[in-house]
């Protein structure tokens, strides 16, 4: 009896530990995640500007899918200006000011950074996940919607620009400008 009851222990002991081990923090695979930025254009004359779609890879970060809990980091400096309908011109004059002191500084501010605090399920496969966004020097609460899609994690956050201290880029007095409200996605695949 007392052999039979220490197999028992030693079976749950071995069960606790390994889902504690399966519970381990994975990290962000680097070469196949990516952030994606999406700014609209507003004004009188929005007509004459460009949305802009502006990439960078996920540089890193680690998740836990037990605890929903996940941290990522993005280099300023690699966010990349992808707008298709502009000329390459275009794209480089955005770029250059995108990344310059007007917007992001990425000089001054090269990391981006995303901490979770907090998921609560929002349907299946689905959570709403809480954290901290570091963006330009400033550190403020987002909620991102977040999807289990095939092993990808994909989610989505709306956040204004003036609140990490951007101004917004007006040309005309503001008669061509982006909107203050910007769409940051990212996908998401862990490393195996």
């Amino acid at each position: 009896m007392v052999t039979r009851n220490r197999l028992v222990i030693l079976a749950f002991s071995s069960l606790a530990w390994t889902a504690a081990a399966s519970a381990q923090p994975h990290a962000i695979d680097t070469a196949k995640s990516v952030m994606t930025v999406h700014v609209s254009k507003g004004g009188a004359f929005s007509a004459f500007g460009h949305n802009h779609e502006i990439a960078a890879p996920i540089k890193g970060g680690k998740a836990d899918t037990t605890a929903h809990s996940i941290e990522l980091s993005v280099d300023a400096a690699a966010l990349r200006v992808r707008d298709p309908d502009a000329s390459e011109k275009d794209r480089a004059e955005v770029q250059k000011t995108m990344l310059g002191p007007e917007v992001l500084d990425s000089e001054r501010y090269r990391e981006i950074v995303f901490r979770s605090t907090s998921a609560k399920p929002a349907g299946p496969g689905s959570w709403l996940v809480s954290g901290t966004l570091t963006l330009h020097g400033q550190t403020r609460p987002v909620a991102v919607k977040v999807t289990e899609r095939g092993g990808h994690y994909v989610g989505q956050a709306l956040i204004r620009q003036t609140e990490f201290g951007i101004t917004p880029i007006k040309v005309g007095g503001g008669a061509v400008k982006v909107k203050d409200e910007v769409r940051i996605e990212f996908n998401v695949e862990l490393a195996k």
